[in-house]
């Protein structure tokens, strides 16, 4: 997951980036509402991480602005706001909530519960209520980002774990390698030009050279439903 975490405390932002980068997220961080809107105009994140009292503005400034962007382009007004702050009253949450936040967690919090509540938002978006994914003989747990094949764990590293997800929640569309890139790369990686090959290839050995199909020149994509 591409996930921007916008927060001017260093030690916050600096403790979540390296949190969630063990979870296997890229994570950008900006501590001000204009290197914010910089980053959501350069890239489509999964979820933006918004504290509110902000040196250069109020959060709050942010999300009007993004929820007002146009439709089908960067930035992007649907991606998923959930707003991180001191501000623990009732009308503050009510506010965030109706200016277009997905959800509202208070300082402090505990990540392991960010990190569950970044999912759930996530289900939602993917349309699907379950908390596993299972397709054919292949169960997926993104909470304990664990793989089954026919019952049997696989597996998998952090970043083929997040590829496989990536394409099994956009399927059956097809996900360009710059697209897959994005979910696995912050702003500061150094990425090798065959990374995703690489990812694919292992995921195809690990789980069935059928899983993962290729559209030459375009991307890959994983079937709207298993093979029989």
């Amino acid at each position: 997951m591409r996930v921007l975490v916008v927060e001017d405390d260093q030690g916050i932002a600096g403790g979540l980036a390296a949190h969630l980068g063990r979870a296997g997220h890229a994570v950008d961080c900006m501590p001000g509402l204009a290197g914010a809107w910089t980053a959501l105009a350069a890239e489509a994140y999964d979820v933006v991480l918004l504290d509110l009292g902000l040196a250069d503005g109020d959060g709050t400034e942010l999300l009007r602005r993004l929820r007002a962007a146009p439709a089908g382009r960067l930035p992007d007004p649907a991606t998923p706001v959930l707003i991180m702050t001191a501000r623990d009253q009732v009308a503050s949450r009510i506010a965030g909530l109706d200016l277009g936040a997905d959800d509202y967690l208070t300082k402090p919090f505990d990540p392991d519960e960010l990190a569950a509540r970044m999912r759930a938002l996530r289900r939602r978006l993917a349309g699907r209520a379950q908390p596993t994914i299972r397709y054919g003989e292949i169960e997926i747990d993104p909470a304990a980002r664990a793989v089954q094949r026919a019952g049997a764990p696989v597996d998998v590293s952090t970043r083929e774990f997040s590829v496989l997800l990536a394409l099994m929640e956009a399927r059956p569309h097809v996900l360009s390698r710059p697209q897959l890139e994005a979910k696995l790369y912050n702003f500061d990686s150094v990425l090798e030009s065959n990374a995703i090959e690489v990812h694919v290839h292992r995921l195809r050995r690990k789980l069935g050279e059928g899983l993962i199909r290729t559209v030459r020149g375009v991307g890959y994509y994983v079937p709207a439903e298993p093979a029989a």
